[in-house]
């Protein structure tokens, strides 16, 4: 009869900022996505969107969009070493909150 819902997207957890010896790009993110163990399963989800959810403590929109969630947005760009890390870049630069945090890496764009 009820049938489960159908989640389009895989969860991922944002590692930290992609960095050198003294300078950080907040925008660049290293992402360890569910699943990826291996270099090569990686390839399946470049060019897929990542979305960062995050709450505010006010509320944005108007009238039934109005809500305290907010998203920023990225896209994976490519492998991060061999353990299925992946790079991604962010529309805006994410939060330091955001390190530890949970991400959504959706299943689309798909290029099958």
């Amino acid at each position: 009869m009820g049938q489960e819902p159908v989640r389009l997207y895989s969860k991922g957890v944002v590692m930290g900022y992609k960095r050198g010896i003294r300078l950080q790009y907040p925008k660049q993110v290293r992402i360890k996505v569910e699943g990826l163990e291996t270099r090569s399963d990686t390839k399946s989800y470049l060019g897929k969107r990542v979305a960062y959810v995050y709450k505010a403590s006010n509320s944005k929109g108007v009238g039934k969009k109005e809500s305290k969630y907010r998203v920023i947005w990225g896209k994976i760009l490519a492998p991060h070493g061999n353990n299925g890390v992946v790079k991604s870049k962010f529309g805006r630069n994410l939060p330091p909150t955001a390190i530890g945090g949970s991400v959504r890496v959706m299943l689309y764009p798909s290029r099958i």
